[in-house]
């Protein structure tokens, strides 16, 4: 059943939208953390949107915002055509994005609309007295999300680049971070230039931290079915065109452990002892990557017809 209503819907740029939702019994609402994110159930399946709060005492509703995709999936478009007052299936929040506060400052990067989960961030970090710095680059002025509002609110503390006047040049910032913890959210391809300066910079992989707004695993129309042999057993198992590695292990009753799904938190990295894995996720290094020895397989697929894999 639905669990929570659309109570207001506002125009953020000419493709992002901000949905305001509230419990549909008007109980209050699951505490939740600066990163988190909830499931919402579309009519083109689920979609993941991270939650915004601008203060410790925005917590009546839940904000998400929602960029337009023309040639994405559905998803976005979905949202798009919802009013005021509609209802929907919402997960309560998670938090594969948690802020992890050490004695080093925070450095903020976000692209596009992938600014949303670091506003709450800053917030957290600026009521907290905890030192930070929030970069936030997009195509132009016009297409960036919250502009004024966080210019507003963090002041010096924001720095932004637009592509259309200057650019963002990412190794020279990236250089000046490598005493700080590196905080990501934005395309993949930006994630994986930030991730691959921030590694020849010298900073510790255990510093960088982030989180995709696309789905890693890619359109599952171009994937094609393949197998893992299990080494110890020597147990071969299919993996559909529509499923991920863990899901068809699950199907044949093997206990796996994973968390987001996403390729993002490396909790389910599996060591490959033959065959070529096809590496989406955004833990690995470029090393690891071409050394084709490990790979998160609740993303990766295989470029080869199989894949060995020590589970």
């Amino acid at each position: 059943m639905p669990n929570y209503t659309i109570t207001d819907i506002c125009r953020i740029t000419d493709r992002i939208s901000q949905f305001s939702l509230v419990a549909s019994d008007r109980t209050a609402l699951p505490a939740w953390t600066a990163g988190a994110h909830i499931d919402v159930s579309t009519s083109s399946g689920t979609r993941s949107y991270s939650l915004i709060r601008w203060s410790a005492t925005q917590t009546n509703s839940y904000e998400i915002a929602v960029q337009l995709e023309t040639d994405g999936d559905g998803g976005s478009r979905a949202m798009h055509e919802l009013r005021s007052g509609a209802q929907l299936t919402v997960s309560d929040p998670k938090n594969d994005f948690e802020l992890q506060l050490t004695s080093r400052p925070v450095a903020l990067l976000a692209g596009g609309i992938g600014v949303t989960p670091m506003i709450s961030m800053a917030a957290s970090l600026a009521e907290r007295n905890h030192p930070f710095s929030f970069y936030y680059t997009g195509r132009s002025r016009t297409s960036m999300a919250y502009l004024a509002k966080l210019q507003d609110q963090f002041g010096a503390s924001l720095q932004t680049w637009f592509d259309d006047e200057v650019a963002l040049n990412l190794p020279e910032l990236i250089e000046g971070l490598v005493n700080h913890d590196l905080y990501i959210c934005g395309p993949k391809g930006m994630i994986d230039a930030a991730r691959t300066a921030a590694e020849a910079a010298g900073m510790d992989k255990q510093h960088i931290h982030v989180e995709l707004f696309q789905t890693a695993a890619g359109d599952e129309s171009a994937n094609e079915e393949f197998e893992v042999e299990i080494s110890d057993t020597g147990e071969v198992i299919t993996v559909a065109a529509n499923q991920t590695i863990i899901e068809a292990l699950e199907a044949a009753g093997h206990d796996v452990m994973y968390d987001c799904q996403r390729g993002d938190c490396g909790i389910c990295q599996t060591d490959v002892i033959a065959g070529i894995p096809d590496h989406r996720d955004v833990v690995l290094s470029d090393a690891e990557k071409s050394s084709g020895k490990v790979m998160q397989i609740c993303v990766s697929r295989a470029l080869s017809e199989r894949l060995v894999l020590n589970l």
